[in-house]
């Protein structure tokens, strides 16, 4: 949570709080930054890639969310860019969330199962990112723990920016993935890699 409130923090510094709320009247009652758009960009761990493809799980980027390949020094990642269409972020006290369109679907090529997960939700009480499952929104899974431990946070004019957020797989997460694909790839704690977030105000 101390990312999130850097974040709350340089947001308030730019003057992007919506509003000109007093020290007084900005401790009596939450402050809220609204969400306008931007993109969350996801991209693998080292070695998710490739231990994603030798074990036949394939993943694809469903519209309107974008994937594509990058090179890194341990070896080849696949990017995921998901719009972000609007939300709110509450600074005192810290919450709100942030939405998101697109997803991605998961199919193994050993046996022909499949799973989408989409419509990703940042909760930042609950510093978690979750989504629905095959496009039940009734089956909204807690998919990702957010670690801002080592998180950089910048914020403009009208615009507010995070990378370097670290993304733990829950257990939750892991088990369905597992049942839906027929694998034991997955595992709570799975370090799947790090996400940025670059958000209009």
């Amino acid at each position: 949570m101390r990312g999130f409130r850097h974040l709350a923090a340089a947001t308030a510094a730019a003057g992007l709080l919506v509003g000109s709320a007093t020290a007084a009247s900005a401790a009596s009652a939450p402050a809220g930054v609204h969400l306008r758009g931007g993109t969350t960009t996801v991209t693998t761990a080292p070695g998710v890639a490739a231990a994603l493809l030798e074990n036949g799980i394939v993943p694809h980027a469903t519209w309107p969310a974008r994937e594509s390949v990058v090179c890194r020094s341990g070896g080849p990642a696949v990017r995921f860019t998901f719009p972000v269409t609007g939300g709110i972020v509450t600074l005192n006290p810290l919450g709100g969330k942030i939405y998101h369109r697109g997803g991605i679907l998961f199919i193994n090529k050993n046996n022909g199962k499949k799973i989408k997960v989409s419509r990703f939700t940042i909760d930042l009480a609950h510093a978690d990112l979750t989504g629905i499952v095959n496009g039940n929104p009734r089956a909204r899974v807690r998919l990702f723990r957010l670690d801002l431990s080592r998180a950089k946070l910048a914020a403009g004019h009208h615009a507010v920016a995070a990378r370097d957020i670290s993304l733990k797989l829950t257990s939750a997460a892991a088990r369905a993935l597992n049942a839906a694909l027929g694998t034991r790839l997955f595992s709570a704690g799975l370090d799947l890699g790090t996400a940025k977030t670059k958000l209009r105000i």
